[in-house]
């Protein structure tokens, strides 16, 4: 949740409260509101316009194209909205999906503005700001205003000893001599104090107000709901396409450099001990010999290729037996814990395997730990992975490294890679796969 203001800064001896109201932020919040009534005023007649000339001329050919455009028009004023709310408010908000055409053509593109919901919350947002804008302007200003008023009253009857013929600050005066004045130190004293309460106030009653419009402009101006779901869904399904052709390439290349190397290397052995057979028995020999060597270590290294794409094991028992067969091969000792009650689905199984193995190849290759531990438990909806070792810290997930590249692989299923490494260590990394049973 945003917070109204930053944390005070380390050895600020000024109080946060009394920093508020001269901070940027506050100002900036402030003329937000004031821009708010023109603005919306702006908006609030183009919108009753477009309705009302649209609406009417809907018995004609006219009123359909005119209440397209005027759709896109309301587009526009929601985008210079959003402009606003960035460099005033600091809310980020992403640009809605594009208008679609079916067709290439005039017509195609009037039916995509008026099916397009993000169309109608614009002009929805025009018709329903004007009312809080007015309001919300009113507010702040009396507001704002009064309580600087108050607070600087001091100056005001040091600079105006005499108003309207009397002596102090003339609060109120009618046509028959009566009148309210502030002349007195105490009631001086009294109406700064007011003020002051009112001033370190404002800045949360501005920001209480801001709150309102940044709900309507990331509810009514951004990208709806299921629009920002499928385009994340489309962002991942690139990131599982990409990482499934970066395994093909990895297994291709190991299969390339490894067991393929080493097999056309075995067959050039076989025919030299053949042609040998004959002529030098014992030489033969001793090249089977070595070619049978040969065959073991080829052996071994698809069985290894084999288990990282996804191991027997795994299948046959569960990630609990998996991840100790997983955990014997570290460089590491590691101490595995799996706490789960039943098997998730067979995908993220295997995502939560290649997790583990992914973490615990970093943690030999890179931490210079002494020990491991390896935690797999099911809590609600989400399968959790924990590695931690104790070893130099500095893990983390920016461009280009490892973890970066896991972390990919598992925002693809609505999955959380969390690291904690400061420099020195210890090192925690925690993943969270969702639970699909």
């Amino acid at each position: 949740m945003e917070t109204a203001y930053a944390p005070q800064p380390h050895g600020s001896r000024v109080p946060e409260g009394l920093r508020a109201p001269f901070s940027g932020r506050t100002w900036r919040e402030f003329l937000y509101l004031l821009l708010s009534l023109p603005l919306s005023i702006v908006m609030f007649t183009y919108a009753m316009v477009v309705m009302t000339t649209g609406a009417g001329l809907l018995i004609t050919f006219l009123g359909i194209p005119l209440l397209a455009c005027g759709l896109a028009g309301a587009r526009a004023l929601g985008a210079l909205e959003r402009v606003r709310a960035r460099a005033l408010l600091g809310l980020d908000v992403a640009d809605p999906e594009p208008v679609r055409p079916s067709k290439p053509s005039p017509m195609g593109w009037v039916g995509a503005v008026l099916k397009s919901g993000a169309s109608w919350r614009h002009l929805l947002y025009s018709l329903l700001h004007f009312p809080w804008a007015l309001f919300s302007f009113i507010f702040s200003v009396t507001f704002w205003t009064l309580g600087w008023g108050l607070l600087t009253s001091p100056l005001w009857r040091w600079a105006f000893p005499v108003t309207f013929g009397e002596s102090g600050i003339q609060l109120w005066i009618d046509g028959n001599g009566h009148s309210v004045a502030l002349d007195s130190p105490a009631e001086i004293v009294v109406t700064g104090g007011a003020g002051l309460l009112l001033v370190l106030a404002g800045p949360w009653v501005i920001h209480g107000l801001t709150q309102v419009d940044r709900v309507m402009v990331h509810g009514l101006l951004g990208p709806s709901s299921l629009a920002a779901r499928a385009s994340q869904l489309e962002s991942d399904r690139g990131v599982v396409v990409d990482t499934a052709a970066a395994d093909l390439r990895r297994i291709e290349r190991d299969l390339h450099d490894g067991a393929q190397a080493r097999l056309a290397s075995l067959a050039l052995d076989l025919g030299l001990a053949k042609e040998k057979l004959a002529e030098d028995p014992q030489a033969a020999a001793r090249m089977v010999d070595e070619a049978h060597g040969e065959v073991k270590t080829a052996l071994q290294e698809l069985r290894d290729l084999a288990r990282g794409i996804h191991p027997a094991i795994l299948t046959d028992r569960g990630l609990g037996p998996a991840l100790s067969a997983l955990s014997a091969r570290c460089t590491v000792p590691v101490t595995v814990t799996v706490d789960l009650d039943r098997r998730p689905a067979a995908a993220i199984e295997g995502l939560a395997y290649f997790t583990a193995s992914e973490l615990l190849r970093n943690v030999s290759r890179h931490s210079g730990a002494a020990g491991a531990t390896l935690d797999v438990w099911h809590t609600a909806d989400r399968l959790m992975v924990l590695v931690a070792d104790n070893g130099r810290g500095g893990a983390h997930t920016g461009p280009g490294t490892g973890l970066a590249a896991l972390a990919e692989r598992l925002a693809a299923v609505d999955g959380l890679l969390l690291v904690d490494s400061p420099s020195g260590g210890p090192t925690c990394v925690t993943a969270e796969l969702p639970w699909r049973g």
